[in-house]
């Protein structure tokens, strides 16, 4: 008789069998109930002989959480005691090539589409101070990318990014964490950078290059970065922050501090190398570092049917034994809820989680992209008007009498004044001197920066006035 012993952490469902060996999610909220069920460490053992007692209750409103190992006892018996590869488990008789699992992995959510509880799932524990203020803040980013869009489309701006349609990845995640926590972003991170206190004139002055551009006018507009936020520097190439939370959650950990990393990445940037690295280097060295893919179907032009074959990216977590979650990226509570837990298992436990929010890029990858050269404009339609995460939290503040109808309106005219004077205040202010081109890397200009200087004030002299204007916007 095959029997399979199952290790998961209390609660849970299978999600597939394959000759003896069982994926399972569990269900934050659901324990297991088994005659051979026994309790260690937060964990729930269990035989069973056959299938369906293996099928222990899971619902869709449960949150699944997947990474735990499963052994299995087949006919070919257990391993000997002598010399053996540690993830040997058991040998078998039986060959087996697994190639994807059975079912898809689970994905959790809270609202519908409507703004309804979703049944199963519980109302999120926020009051509604907080709650409205997430409503604000993702109206208030909308508006700032309208904005801030057209301004680039003036020539005001020389690039600019949008965060249309991913609002609720944004407030919903950093509503769940503390200041504490450390925030490396790729680039469609800037709701994040609200919440935690970065202002609309600091978004300005960064997109314009001014001399109070917290990078001192030396990276592309949308390069956000702020010590006193704990948000590290936006960088252009794509997956480098990865490797690079791990590192610092590890140094997190070896300081004993009461927080951990967050690391924001797309399904595109999980196609380079540095994804593998990090998460490996992170599940081996147990770093507290939550990896948040925001899955929004296209790496700039490629689609994800083009990206990759197997279930996105949340079964990749499992494969390198990472607490691996899948949520509505577009249901605000779904991902406050994902975060807040994830967010506990990194720092209590101090190992990895991975989440991956399914959303939709509802604008061009960039300004410098035209997004309608590879989708059709009614699939664009259909998402905006049909699964948006701001109307989505607007039904359910309405329907609780947490916001009256026209508070979106409301609050769309007060962003469209604060971000227009932002954005001209920016446009006022002097650009840094020559000078600071140089400055900031080492502790003492060295001899060869120095050369490099005085040759480019000796050109300038010669061509500046007529060949570059912009030396008269410098202090």
């Amino acid at each position: 008789m095959n029997k399979l012993l199952c290790a998961l952490p209390a609660g849970g469902r299978a999600l597939s069998q394959a000759k003896g060996r069982v994926q399972w999610c569990i269900p934050a909220n659901q324990n297991v109930s088994h005659q051979g069920a026994t309790r260690a460490s937060n964990r729930t053992y269990f035989t069973a002989t056959r299938w369906g007692e293996a099928q222990q209750g899971g619902q869709s409103g449960g949150m699944a959480i997947a990474g735990h190992r499963t052994f299995s006892s087949a006919s070919g018996g257990q391993a000997g005691k002598g010399a053996q590869h540690p993830n040997i488990g058991t040998f078998s008789s039986d060959m087996q090539f697994v190639g994807k699992f059975k079912e898809p992995f689970v994905t959790y959510r809270v609202l519908d589409d409507f703004g309804n509880i979703v049944p199963g799932a519980t109302d999120p524990d926020v009051d509604r101070e907080k709650a409205v203020s997430m409503f604000r803040m993702m109206v208030r980013l909308n508006v700032m990318d309208s904005i801030l869009y057209e301004a680039q489309r003036q020539g005001r701006l020389s690039f600019y990014m949008t965060n249309y349609g991913e609002e609720a990845i944004h407030m919903g995640s950093a509503a769940a964490l503390t200041q504490d926590d450390v925030i490396f972003g790729q680039y469609r991170e800037a709701g994040v950078l609200l919440w935690r206190g970065f202002t609309i004139q600091e978004v300005c002055d960064q997109c314009v290059a001014n001399e109070h551009s917290s990078d001192k006018g030396r990276m592309m507009p949308v390069h956000y970065g702020s010590a006193r936020l704990n948000f590290q520097t936006i960088s252009s190439p794509l997956g480098t922050q990865l490797p690079q939370a791990a590192g610092a959650a590890y140094s997190l950990k070896m300081q004993g501090k009461d927080a951990c990393v967050v690391c924001y990445f797309g399904d595109g940037a999980a196609s380079e190398g540095d994804f593998h690295g990090g998460l490996n280097f992170a599940a081996t060295l147990e770093c507290p570092v939550v990896f948040f893919c925001r899955n929004n179907g296209y790496a700039i032009s490629t689609p994800i049917s083009e990206q990759y074959k197997g279930d996105g990216i949340a079964v990749r977590g499992v494969s390198y034994n990472i607490e691996t979650v899948r949520c509505d990226g577009n249901d605000v509570w779904a991902v406050y809820n994902v975060m807040k837990h994830a967010r506990h298992i990194a720092v209590t436990k101090k190992v990895p989680v991975l989440v991956e929010a399914m959303t939709y890029r509802g604008g061009h990858h960039s300004t410098s992209d035209d997004a309608t050269r590879y989708r059709g404009r009614e699939e664009v339609s259909v998402w905006a008007n049909t699964n948006n995460p701001i109307a989505r939290i607007k039904m359910f503040l309405e329907r609780k009498g947490w916001v009256e109808e026209g508070t979106e309106e409301k609050l769309r005219e007060e962003a469209k004044k604060e971000v227009l004077e932002a954005l001209v205040a920016a446009e006022a202010k002097k650009k840094l001197g020559l000078a600071d081109l140089f400055t900031d890397v080492y502790d003492s200009l060295p001899p060869h920066l120095r050369e490099q200087e005085e040759e480019m004030r000796r050109h300038l002299s010669e061509f500046g006035d007529d060949e570059y204007p912009v030396l008269k916007e410098m202090r």
